[in-house]
């Protein structure tokens, strides 16, 4: 029987004794290399210094940076029935969200008090955090019982102090063990200073620990990690994070809403086929049907899916500069999706020396609150209690982690504290009059003309021309231009990527409203991204016709129509495409068109042609028919 790794983070205050404890917890489970130990205590003798366990971390530090596989903050415990991963979490003030990144990918802690100084300020952070965070298997050690000379009546003090914490937070010590870190007294070994206490070895309460992140028994949780094209095969990679698969399948991605039927299971060069998979293991899958998912999603059984909700309650530990203030936007990522969420309301910052919680307006570095997000977009997650692996967060402001929690609650209550909220009860509205009555009407068909390429390529020239002409021609036509709407419909939107895949969405859903009522709609927007285009199509393939307008950046610049490329180069616009931000050409456009030495006219002509070609109807003797 195989048992999953269990990882494990030390947490506490400063100089309580946590190095200490992970470098004993090394050598006395024989995780240290072969003669680490003496090598350390070598040199130390040679510095002219007394050795201490915590030399250990430094050492292996030194180790790793020369290409050597152990990690100071990812440590490898040799451990039966299983291998344990201590996470050694910095316990000064200033490093809490390193805490908060380890913590958060536990399946236990260890809450380090000193049996000297007892609780202190630092302790009540840690562990609040854990119950922020969710773990609920945490083993307390009370460690340097050797400085107390091994007192019982101390340690029932501290384990009182502890004890009276931890129930107020809602945490419940699974254990709570004495041991002096450094003499290795009760750490693996029994110690008889010690023989008073009856309860386990600290890496006995440890054994009793379950390895939750591999739990089979919860709902399937597939977040994607990325999409790879092999062949004329789209694998879906990732990590089961709960449950399990098996091959035919049906996998419904959230929050996109599509579905299909597992096909194969990869198995990277395996000569055995796959057909299933349990959560912890990292796989690829194939589909049967050639729908649109990209990486963020998440992939469930349909019985048993995920919450879907733009606004969600969080528990938030804050540790940006700046205070988190109503109205401020950041970057959250959950599991493999990222998505910007503004902050609609604050519920209460919580005083975490006496857990009062206060109504205020701003939540301070280092403090605690709760309060309610607005995503963008539709979020695929879990309230924290029924399934960790969707319910935990880190939020990021640029490239810094500014904050992390637990999603509370993403019920209706909520949903009703901000607008716009996405609801299960909406049912499209069917029209009485079919899409062909309405092509015939028309005389063609309707659909989207998609035009892409960089500023300067040509795009909105092309298409207000071929506009012009169509009209001319009596065709049902419109176009949707970049600058336009940005001045009305998306006013609200930046330049990041964020804004910019949520410029094109709505762009997207407006344009085959367009093509549903029987229009021809042009848009003419750079849409660098390929992800966003393809999204885009899925809303309906059959009427999304991808035009790459198709001219490179030097020419581009020497246009310069709008003066964008010269500010650009000058650094005054952040953000530009093909300056500084990227752009990605079409993969698979329906058509091409070259504008780089070639004339506005001879550009309007291929485009009409190929409209003229593909929004025909294919056959009018059934006009009678359809009018019926």
């Amino acid at each position: 029987m195989t048992h999953a790794v269990l990882k494990i983070v030390v947490v506490g205050h400063v100089d309580h004794g946590k190095s200490t404890l992970v470098g004993r917890l090394l050598n006395d489970t024989g995780s240290l290399p072969h003669g680490k130990l003496e090598a350390v205590k070598a040199a130390s003798e040679k510095r002219g210094v007394a050795f201490e366990w915590a030399f250990l971390l430094d050492a292996l530090q030194a180790e790793r940076d020369q290409g050597i596989t152990i990690d100071t903050t990812q440590i490898r415990l040799k451990t039966k029935p299983r291998e344990t991963i201590i996470i050694d979490a910095p316990g000064h003030r200033e490093f809490l969200k390193n805490m908060i990144t380890g913590a958060s990918s536990a399946d236990a802690a260890i809450l380090v008090v000193d049996a000297v100084e007892g609780l202190q300020e630092q302790t009540r952070r840690h562990g609040y955090l854990l119950h922020l965070l969710g773990l609920r298997q945490v083993v307390v050690a009370v460690n340097k019982m050797d400085a107390v000379d091994y007192r019982p009546e101390r340690f029932a003090e501290v384990s009182d102090q502890v004890q009276s914490y931890l129930s107020e937070i809602g945490v419940t010590a699974a254990h709570i063990v004495p041991l002096s870190a450094y003499k290795g007294d009760n750490v693996v070994a029994r110690a008889k200073v010690l023989a008073w206490h009856a309860g386990p070895t600290l890496i006995e309460a440890l054994s009793g620990f379950k390895s939750q992140a591999l739990s089979t028994e919860l709902p399937l949780r597939f977040p994607v990690q990325d999409v790879l094209k092999l062949d004329d095969r789209r694998i879906l990679v990732g990590r089961i994070e709960s449950g399990r698969l098996r091959v035919g399948d049906e996998i419904l991605f959230s929050p996109s809403g599509k579905s299909a039927r597992i096909n194969s299971i990869e198995n990277w060069g395996g000569k055995v086929p796959v057909i299933a998979a349990i959560a912890g293991q990292a796989i690829g899958i194939t589909l049967d049907d050639h729908i649109f998912v990209e990486r963020g999603q998440v992939g469930s059984h349909p019985i048993a899916a995920p919450r879907e909700s733009r606004v969600f309650r969080v528990n938030l530990f804050w540790l940006g500069n700046h205070a988190l203030e109503p109205g401020q936007r950041y970057k959250l990522r959950l599991a493999t999706s990222e998505q910007v969420v503004e902050v609609e309301r604050i519920l209460k910052v919580v005083d975490l020396d006496d857990l009062k919680s206060e109504a205020i307006t701003k939540v301070d570095r280092h403090a605690v609150a709760e309060v309610v997000l607005l995503a963008k977009g539709a979020l695929a997650l879990d309230e924290f209690p029924e399934n960790a692996r969707l319910g935990r967060f880190v939020l990021v402001d640029g490239y810094d982690i500014v904050g992390g929690g637990i999603v509370a609650s993403a019920d209706a209550e909520v949903a009703r504290l901000a607008e716009a909220v996405k609801s299960r009860n909406l049912f499209p509205v069917g029209h009485r009059a079919s899409l062909e009555a309405r092509w015939l009407l028309n005389g063609h068909k309707g659909g989207v003309i998609w035009l892409t390429g960089l500023s300067g390529a040509g795009k909105s020239t092309i298409a207000m021309e071929v506009e012009h002409q169509l009209l001319r021609k009596g065709r049902q036509v419109y176009v949707l231009d970049g600058d336009n709407l940005r001045q009305g419909l998306n006013s609200d939107l930046g330049f990041s990527p964020e804004d910019r895949t949520e410029n094109i969405r709505r762009v997207g859903e407006v344009a085959h409203l367009f093509a549903q009522a029987g229009a021809i709609v042009i848009t003419a927007f750079i849409s660098p991204y390929q992800a966003d285009r393809d999204r885009v199509r899925t809303i309906q393939p059959e009427a999304f016709h991808e035009v790459y307008v198709k001219a490179g950046v030097p020419e581009c610049a020497k246009r310069d129509p709008k003066g964008l490329y010269a500010k650009a180069i000058k650094g005054l616009i952040p953000e530009f495409t093909g300056i500084s931000a990227p752009y990605e050409a079409p993969e698979e456009p329906e058509m091409t068109v070259e504008t780089e030495g070639h004339s506005v006219e001879s550009s309007v002509a291929q485009l009409l042609d190929y409209i003229e070609s593909a929004f025909a109807l294919e056959n009018r003797e059934n006009e009678s028919a359809l009018r019926g």
